[in-house]
Protein backbone atom coordinates (compact mmCIF):
# COMPACT_ATOMS: atom_id res chain seq x y z
CA UNK A 1 0.00 0.00 0.00
CA UNK A 2 1.21 3.50 -0.81
CA UNK A 3 2.48 5.45 2.18
CA UNK A 4 0.32 8.34 0.96
CA UNK A 5 -2.82 6.48 2.07
CA UNK A 6 -1.46 3.84 4.42
CA UNK A 7 -3.68 5.01 7.31
CA UNK A 8 -6.88 4.47 5.34
CA UNK A 9 -9.73 3.09 7.48
CA UNK A 10 -8.09 4.35 10.66
CA UNK A 11 -9.68 6.92 12.97
CA UNK A 12 -7.56 9.59 14.63
CA UNK A 13 -8.18 12.34 17.17
CA UNK A 14 -5.91 15.38 17.54
CA UNK A 15 -6.44 17.87 20.35
CA UNK A 16 -5.26 21.44 19.93
CA UNK A 17 -5.76 21.06 16.19
CA UNK A 18 -6.55 24.69 15.38
CA UNK A 19 -2.94 25.83 15.00
CA UNK A 20 0.74 25.01 15.22
CA UNK A 21 1.87 21.49 15.93
CA UNK A 22 -1.65 20.11 16.30
CA UNK A 23 -2.71 21.51 12.95
CA UNK A 24 0.35 20.03 11.23
CA UNK A 25 -0.23 16.63 12.85
CA UNK A 26 -3.90 16.57 11.87
CA UNK A 27 -3.11 17.55 8.30
CA UNK A 28 -0.43 14.86 8.08
CA UNK A 29 -2.73 12.15 9.39
CA UNK A 30 -5.50 13.25 7.04
CA UNK A 31 -3.13 13.22 4.07
CA UNK A 32 -2.12 9.66 5.00
CA UNK A 33 -5.72 8.50 4.77
CA UNK A 34 -6.93 8.62 8.37
CA UNK A 35 -10.36 10.00 9.25
CA UNK A 36 -9.38 12.83 11.59
CA UNK A 37 -11.34 14.46 14.38
CA UNK A 38 -10.05 17.99 14.95
CA UNK A 39 -10.56 19.21 18.50
CA UNK A 40 -9.98 22.73 19.77
CA UNK A 41 -11.52 25.97 21.00
CA UNK A 42 -11.18 28.03 17.80
CA UNK A 43 -13.63 26.94 15.13
CA UNK A 44 -12.68 28.90 12.01
CA UNK A 45 -9.10 27.62 11.55
CA UNK A 46 -10.28 24.04 12.17
CA UNK A 47 -12.97 24.45 9.52
CA UNK A 48 -10.32 25.73 7.13
CA UNK A 49 -8.17 22.69 7.89
CA UNK A 50 -11.15 20.38 7.48
CA UNK A 51 -11.78 21.85 4.03
CA UNK A 52 -8.10 21.48 3.09
CA UNK A 53 -8.04 17.82 4.16
CA UNK A 54 -11.29 17.04 2.35
CA UNK A 55 -10.23 18.83 -0.84
CA UNK A 56 -7.17 16.56 -0.85
CA UNK A 57 -9.45 13.52 -0.67
CA UNK A 58 -9.33 12.95 3.09
CA UNK A 59 -11.98 12.97 5.80
CA UNK A 60 -12.13 15.32 8.77
CA UNK A 61 -14.57 16.47 11.44
CA UNK A 62 -14.48 19.58 13.62
CA UNK A 63 -15.30 19.17 17.31
CA UNK A 64 -15.41 22.50 19.13
CA UNK A 65 -14.50 21.75 22.73
CA UNK A 66 -12.70 22.98 25.82
CA UNK A 67 -10.74 19.93 26.90
CA UNK A 68 -10.22 21.37 30.38
CA UNK A 69 -13.71 19.95 30.98
CA UNK A 70 -13.47 16.21 31.67
CA UNK A 71 -16.83 15.60 29.98
CA UNK A 72 -15.62 17.36 26.82
CA UNK A 73 -12.72 14.95 26.40
CA UNK A 74 -14.95 11.93 26.91
CA UNK A 75 -17.53 13.28 24.48
CA UNK A 76 -14.78 13.81 21.91
CA UNK A 77 -13.76 10.15 22.04
CA UNK A 78 -17.42 9.06 22.07
CA UNK A 79 -18.09 11.15 18.96
CA UNK A 80 -15.29 9.44 17.06
CA UNK A 81 -16.47 6.00 18.14
CA UNK A 82 -20.09 6.70 17.24
CA UNK A 83 -19.16 8.09 13.83
CA UNK A 84 -16.62 5.47 12.73
CA UNK A 85 -16.97 2.58 15.19
CA UNK A 86 -13.31 2.67 16.14
CA UNK A 87 -10.33 4.67 17.42
CA UNK A 88 -6.80 3.90 16.23
CA UNK A 89 -4.79 7.04 16.96
CA UNK A 90 -5.09 9.50 19.84
CA UNK A 91 -2.78 12.54 19.82
CA UNK A 92 -2.94 14.48 23.09
CA UNK A 93 -1.35 17.64 21.76
CA UNK A 94 -3.22 20.57 23.32
CA UNK A 95 -1.02 22.59 25.63
CA UNK A 96 -0.50 26.06 27.01
CA UNK A 97 2.35 27.87 28.69
CA UNK A 98 2.33 30.85 31.01
CA UNK A 99 6.06 31.53 31.46
CA UNK A 100 6.07 33.65 34.62
CA UNK A 101 8.38 32.70 37.46
CA UNK A 102 6.95 30.97 40.52
CA UNK A 103 7.50 34.12 42.59
CA UNK A 104 5.55 36.31 40.16
CA UNK A 105 3.14 33.75 38.70
CA UNK A 106 -0.65 33.73 38.95
CA UNK A 107 -2.38 30.65 40.44
CA UNK A 108 -5.18 30.81 37.87
CA UNK A 109 -2.60 30.56 35.11
CA UNK A 110 -1.09 27.56 36.85
CA UNK A 111 -4.57 26.04 37.05
CA UNK A 112 -5.07 26.53 33.31
CA UNK A 113 -1.77 24.80 32.55
CA UNK A 114 -2.51 21.91 34.90
CA UNK A 115 -6.02 21.40 33.53
CA UNK A 116 -4.93 21.63 29.89
CA UNK A 117 -1.51 20.01 29.92
CA UNK A 118 -2.10 17.32 32.55
CA UNK A 119 -5.74 16.60 33.46
CA UNK A 120 -7.05 16.73 29.88
CA UNK A 121 -4.19 14.50 28.76
CA UNK A 122 -4.85 11.90 31.45
CA UNK A 123 -8.56 11.77 30.61
CA UNK A 124 -7.69 11.61 26.91
CA UNK A 125 -5.37 8.67 27.55
CA UNK A 126 -7.94 6.85 29.66
CA UNK A 127 -10.82 7.42 27.24
CA UNK A 128 -8.72 6.47 24.22
CA UNK A 129 -7.36 3.29 25.79
CA UNK A 130 -10.86 2.15 26.73
CA UNK A 131 -12.16 2.88 23.23
CA UNK A 132 -9.23 1.12 21.57
CA UNK A 133 -9.76 -1.93 23.76
CA UNK A 134 -13.47 -2.01 22.96
CA UNK A 135 -12.91 -2.09 19.20
CA UNK A 136 -9.80 -4.30 19.28
CA UNK A 137 -7.59 -1.68 17.66
CA UNK A 138 -3.84 -1.81 17.30
CA UNK A 139 -3.86 1.61 18.86
CA UNK A 140 -1.30 4.39 19.17
CA UNK A 141 -1.57 6.97 21.94
CA UNK A 142 0.83 9.87 21.40
CA UNK A 143 1.39 12.44 24.11
CA UNK A 144 3.11 15.71 23.19
CA UNK A 145 5.51 16.68 25.96
CA UNK A 146 8.44 19.13 25.68
CA UNK A 147 12.20 19.27 26.00
CA UNK A 148 11.43 21.48 29.01
CA UNK A 149 10.70 18.23 30.82
CA UNK A 150 14.39 17.32 30.54
CA UNK A 151 15.32 20.18 32.88
CA UNK A 152 14.68 20.55 36.59
CA UNK A 153 14.41 24.36 36.43
CA UNK A 154 11.71 24.67 33.76
CA UNK A 155 9.05 26.19 35.97
CA UNK A 156 5.41 25.26 36.38
CA UNK A 157 5.05 24.60 32.66
CA UNK A 158 8.02 22.25 32.78
CA UNK A 159 6.45 20.54 35.79
CA UNK A 160 3.33 19.81 33.74
CA UNK A 161 5.50 18.22 31.06
CA UNK A 162 7.38 16.16 33.65
CA UNK A 163 3.90 14.93 34.59
CA UNK A 164 3.16 14.07 30.96
CA UNK A 165 6.27 11.89 30.85
CA UNK A 166 5.32 10.11 34.08
CA UNK A 167 1.75 9.55 32.89
CA UNK A 168 2.97 8.18 29.57
CA UNK A 169 5.43 5.82 31.23
CA UNK A 170 2.84 4.55 33.67
CA UNK A 171 0.21 3.99 30.98
CA UNK A 172 2.77 2.29 28.75
CA UNK A 173 3.44 -0.24 31.52
CA UNK A 174 -0.28 -0.75 32.13
CA UNK A 175 -0.89 -1.50 28.44
CA UNK A 176 2.03 -3.84 27.74
CA UNK A 177 -0.33 -6.80 27.46
CA UNK A 178 -2.62 -4.89 25.07
CA UNK A 179 -2.23 -4.04 21.40
CA UNK A 180 -1.91 -0.36 22.34
CA UNK A 181 1.35 1.56 22.31
CA UNK A 182 2.14 4.84 24.07
CA UNK A 183 4.73 7.28 22.73
CA UNK A 184 5.91 10.56 24.21
CA UNK A 185 7.18 13.15 21.74
CA UNK A 186 9.28 16.00 23.13
CA UNK A 187 9.47 18.97 20.75
CA UNK A 188 12.09 21.63 21.17
CA UNK A 189 11.56 25.27 20.18
CA UNK A 190 9.07 25.21 17.32
CA UNK A 191 7.61 27.99 15.17
CA UNK A 192 4.06 28.28 16.52
CA UNK A 193 1.92 30.80 18.39
CA UNK A 194 2.71 28.87 21.55
CA UNK A 195 4.88 31.73 22.85
CA UNK A 196 2.07 34.28 22.65
CA UNK A 197 2.01 34.46 26.46
CA UNK A 198 5.69 35.36 26.66
CA UNK A 199 6.71 38.98 27.17
CA UNK A 200 6.50 41.20 24.06
CA UNK A 201 10.19 42.00 24.55
CA UNK A 202 11.16 38.33 24.30
CA UNK A 203 8.92 37.57 21.34
CA UNK A 204 9.81 40.84 19.62
CA UNK A 205 13.53 40.06 19.84
CA UNK A 206 12.97 36.76 18.02
CA UNK A 207 10.86 38.45 15.35
CA UNK A 208 13.58 41.04 14.80
CA UNK A 209 16.13 38.25 14.37
CA UNK A 210 13.90 36.97 11.57
CA UNK A 211 13.71 40.42 9.96
CA UNK A 212 10.17 41.28 11.07
CA UNK A 213 9.15 44.72 12.39
CA UNK A 214 5.97 43.40 13.98
CA UNK A 215 5.48 44.55 17.56
CA UNK A 216 3.85 41.60 19.35
CA UNK A 217 1.16 41.99 22.00
CA UNK A 218 1.03 39.47 24.86
CA UNK A 219 -1.81 37.03 24.33
CA UNK A 220 -2.34 37.87 20.66
CA UNK A 221 -1.47 35.51 17.82
CA UNK A 222 1.34 36.30 15.42
CA UNK A 223 0.12 36.22 11.78
CA UNK A 224 0.91 33.07 9.82
CA UNK A 225 3.00 34.96 7.28
CA UNK A 226 5.26 36.23 10.06
CA UNK A 227 5.62 32.72 11.49
CA UNK A 228 6.59 31.54 8.00
CA UNK A 229 9.24 34.25 7.95
CA UNK A 230 10.65 33.04 11.28
CA UNK A 231 10.62 29.46 10.05
CA UNK A 232 12.46 30.37 6.87
CA UNK A 233 15.16 32.51 8.44
CA UNK A 234 15.76 30.87 11.82
CA UNK A 235 15.85 27.19 10.90
CA UNK A 236 18.88 26.59 13.10
CA UNK A 237 16.96 27.78 16.18
CA UNK A 238 13.36 26.75 15.54
CA UNK A 239 11.82 23.56 14.20
CA UNK A 240 8.84 23.63 11.88
CA UNK A 241 5.56 22.05 13.12
CA UNK A 242 5.77 19.71 10.12
CA UNK A 243 8.90 18.17 11.65
CA UNK A 244 6.90 17.13 14.72
CA UNK A 245 4.05 15.92 12.52
CA UNK A 246 6.51 13.76 10.58
CA UNK A 247 7.65 12.20 13.86
CA UNK A 248 4.03 11.35 14.69
CA UNK A 249 3.53 9.79 11.26
CA UNK A 250 6.66 7.71 11.73
CA UNK A 251 5.39 6.39 15.07
CA UNK A 252 1.87 5.50 13.91
CA UNK A 253 3.27 3.63 10.90
CA UNK A 254 5.30 1.22 13.02
CA UNK A 255 4.05 -2.34 13.56
CA UNK A 256 2.42 -3.06 16.90
CA UNK A 257 5.41 -5.26 17.85
CA UNK A 258 7.52 -2.10 18.14
CA UNK A 259 7.20 0.09 21.23
CA UNK A 260 8.67 3.55 20.62
CA UNK A 261 8.73 5.12 24.06
CA UNK A 262 10.18 8.61 23.60
CA UNK A 263 11.27 10.82 20.71
CA UNK A 264 12.95 14.24 20.91
CA UNK A 265 12.39 16.55 17.93
CA UNK A 266 14.32 19.81 18.09
CA UNK A 267 16.30 22.21 15.90
CA UNK A 268 20.10 21.86 15.57
CA UNK A 269 20.75 24.58 18.15
CA UNK A 270 18.84 24.31 21.41
CA UNK A 271 16.89 27.36 22.57
CA UNK A 272 16.34 27.39 26.32
CA UNK A 273 13.00 29.11 26.98
CA UNK A 274 13.13 29.76 30.70
CA UNK A 275 10.28 31.21 32.75
CA UNK A 276 10.23 35.00 32.63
Amino acid sequence: MSRATDLKDQTAIVTGASSGIGRAIAEGLGSAGAEVFLAGRTQEPMEQLQKKIEEAGGRAHVVLSDIREVSAVRKLVDAAMQKTGRLDIMVNNAGIEHPASIIDGEPEEWREMLETNVLALIVGCQSAARAMRSCGAEGKIINISSVASQRRDSGVYGATKHAVNAISGTLRAELEADTIRVTTILPGATVTNFARNFSPEFTGAILKMAGSDLEPVRGQRVPDEVLDQVSGRLQERFADPVHVANAVLYVVRQPIEINIEDMVVRPPHALNLKPQ
